[in-house]
C-alpha cells in the first residue's frame, strides 16, 4: 500500500492480533474499520503511533483513499480541534497523521469514546 499523504510505502506493524499500515516516510497511519478503536481500547496507541506529531502533512490536502481510490473526507476532534484526520465514506477507513493518534488517546479526547458508542457504522 502507498501512503495517501506522501506516497511512501506503508509497511504493516501487528499489535496483538491487529494488523496496521504505517508510513516509512511520514509515520502516517491507516486504520482499516475499527482498527483505531480496538487498538485504544487495548492502550496500544504509543506502540503504533511512534512517529513525532511534528512530521504533520498539510492537513488540507486532499487526499484519496488507499483502499478504494476514492476521496476522503477531512475530519476533526472538536475536542481537540488542531487534530485533523481523513475518512473514507465507503470503506470506513481513516488516516492519522503522525502522533495524532496518540493524541486523540492520551489527551482526553471524547471523539474515540462518541465513535465506540456510536457503534459500527452500517455496511452498504
Amino acid at each position: 500500500m502507498t501512503c495517501p499523504k506522501c506516497q511512501a510505502t506503508m509497511e504493516r506493524v501487528s499489535i496483538g492480533e491487529i494488523d496496521v499500515d504505517r508510513c516509512t516516510g511520514c509515520q502516517g497511519l491507516w486504520f482499516d474499520l475499527l482498527e483505531d478503536e480496538r487498538i485504544a481500547k487495548a492502550g496500544e496507541a504509543a506502540s503504533v503511533d511512534v512517529g513525532d506529531a511534528g512530521q504533520a502533512l498539510d492537513s488540507r490536502q486532499r487526499i484519496d483513499c488507499p483502499r478504494c481510490r476514492t476521496r476522503m473526507i477531512s475530519m476533526v476532534d472538536v475536542d481537540q480541534p488542531e487534530i485533523h484526520f481523513e475518512s473514507c465514506k465507503f470503506c470506513y477507513g481513516r488516516f492519522l497523521d503522525a502522533g495524532e493518534f496518540r493524541r486523540l488517546t492520551d489527551d482526553g479526547s471524547q471523539l474515540l469514546a462518541r465513535w465506540q458508542a456510536a457503534g459500527p457504522p452500517p455496511m452498504a
